[in-house]
């Protein structure tokens, strides 16, 4: 077993290498050149989100779509990833971060609009879409497609499951000395309540849960950063200048190049906002909308919100508590590094960091847990759903109780695989996103023009 883990170890240093992190940031700019800066039209974007689109197909609402996604991609990574950044990049690393988010903000919305407009309808009226609708329907290539699914359906597991419900019950285990057993179990319970009704229930909780936790945090950071305001124009200079000039050691940083700066900054941003990965389009295609576009701008306003605002703040809260006590905080990454940061704010900060991670780890298990049922239904049909989530419920219980090093790595390794055939479809299919995007928004403001085809029918 520890061959196969370092052989796994010696894989994702291969899969989430300079040619996996050029690739990914290398298709962000590609498709936000190809599509016009489509990240210009974020407002527009965000007022669509948080209204419904009358007359269309789909199974959730829009807005419900987007928390659901939201649910899945804002998770550690955006809270202890960005500390890892900051511990092994160095300042510089945010930046990098928040323009791996701006820029993949056209990723995602090309993942979506693919999604939608190559989605299908069940015998029963169920839309079904995502990376392996785009690779078969749209480029005909069914083996592409299937492969994409496994490496989903196993990688939901690790890091949309059991990674998860581990790092909530460790957590609670330090902090109220509940025994992982107590906490497995009732997580597992309130999973099993949520996802067995499907992904109407999944979007209901998300819709209410998204918005409270996010918002939480978000407020939450603000008043820390409030309280460390001498220290926001610095921290924001050393973070501009870290990230495009060498760091020397000191100062409460280790020493860093630019290339470990961009190389951290950008794997984390990656991780965290899961713009290429595929796994947001899969539930961008319930959602109720008359043409592919409207959608895919919706899908965008996740990485806005994950990266763009949520990681920045993560990033500025824990740059200026280093600023403020650079010793105390000198040489730690990660985890350590983001209790350490937070817990330098009496009582505010060791909150911000509980709930935070509480409600953000819960709610990528629901999200992701839609993920991989869809992948496994792709590769099973109908009749797998139900074991798949009696599968899911029992997995974070043993999550929750077990050592998962390998497991983690494992996911790792997956969510390299499973990004590789969404980026073909995406790269092969970019002249359908220009042709979909040029007939529903650049031609006379066409957000509001008639619906699109309705979807295919399955055999």
């Amino acid at each position: 077993m520890q061959e196969f883990h370092d052989w796994i170890n010696w894989l994702n240093g291969y899969l989430w290498g300079p040619p996996m992190l050029v690739l990914l940031f290398g298709t962000h700019l590609f498709l936000t050149f190809r599509l016009r800066f489509i990240q210009k039209h974020t407002w527009t974007a965000i007022k669509l989100s948080v209204s419904k689109d009358a007359g269309g197909e789909g199974d959730v609402s829009q807005f419900g779509a987007l928390t659901t996604a939201l649910a899945a991609t804002i998770g550690t990574g955006n809270i202890v990833g960005v500390a890892t950044a900051v511990g092994l990049g160095g300042p510089g690393a945010v930046l990098w971060c928040w323009l791996t988010g701006v820029f993949g903000m056209a990723t995602k919305y090309s993942e979506a609009l693919l999604s939608v407009k190559y989605r299908v309808k069940t015998s029963d009226g169920t839309m079904l879409g995502g990376p392996m609708y785009a690779l078969e329907n749209g480029m005909n290539v069914k083996w592409l497609a299937i492969l994409f699914c496994i490496f989903t359906s196993i990688a939901a597991f690790g890091i949309g499951n059991t990674v998860q419900a581990n790092s909530i019950a460790v957590m609670v285990k330090e902090t109220t000395g509940v025994s992982p057993h107590i906490s497995g179990g009732i997580m597992a319970v309130l999973t099993a309540v949520v996802i067995l009704g499907g992904v109407k229930s999944i979007a209901r909780v998300c819709e209410m849960l998204v918005p409270f936790m996010a918002i939480f945090y978000v407020i939450g950071c603000a008043v820390i950063l409030a309280i460390n305001a001498d220290l926001l124009l610095p921290a924001l200079s050393l973070i501009f200048s870290a990230a495009f000039t060498p760091q020397a050691a000191g100062g409460g940083f280790i020493g860093a190049s630019v290339i470990m700066a961009m190389r951290y900054g950008v794997a984390r941003g990656l991780f965290s906002n899961e713009s290429g990965l595929g796994s947001a389009p899969i539930v961008a295609a319930a959602a109720q909308t008359k043409n592919p576009v409207r959608q895919a701008l919706v899908s965008m306003t996740g990485t806005f919100w994950d990266t763009v605002v949520v990681c920045a703040m993560t990033g500025l809260v824990l740059v200026t508590a280093v600023l403020r006590n650079p010793t105390g905080l000198d040489k730690l990454s990660g985890a350590a590094l983001t209790k350490a940061a937070f817990a330098q704010i009496p009582t505010i900060g060791p909150i911000v960091l509980t709930v935070g991670l509480l409600t953000f780890v819960f709610s990528t298990i629901l999200g992701w847990s839609y993920y991989g049922e869809r992948a496994t239904e792709y590769l099973l049909g109908k009749k797998s759903i139900l074991p798949y989530r009696v599968a899911w419920v029992i997995a974070v219980y043993v999550g929750s109780v077990t050592s998962l090093a390998l497991v983690w790595d494992l996911a790792d390794a997956m969510n390299a695989l499973m990004a590789i055939p969404n980026l073909v479809a995406l790269l092969s299919l970019s002249g359908v996103l220009v042709a979909d995007t040029q007939k529903y928004l650049w031609d006379d403001g066409g957000i509001e023009m008639v619906s699109e085809e309705p979807a295919k029918e399955m055999a």
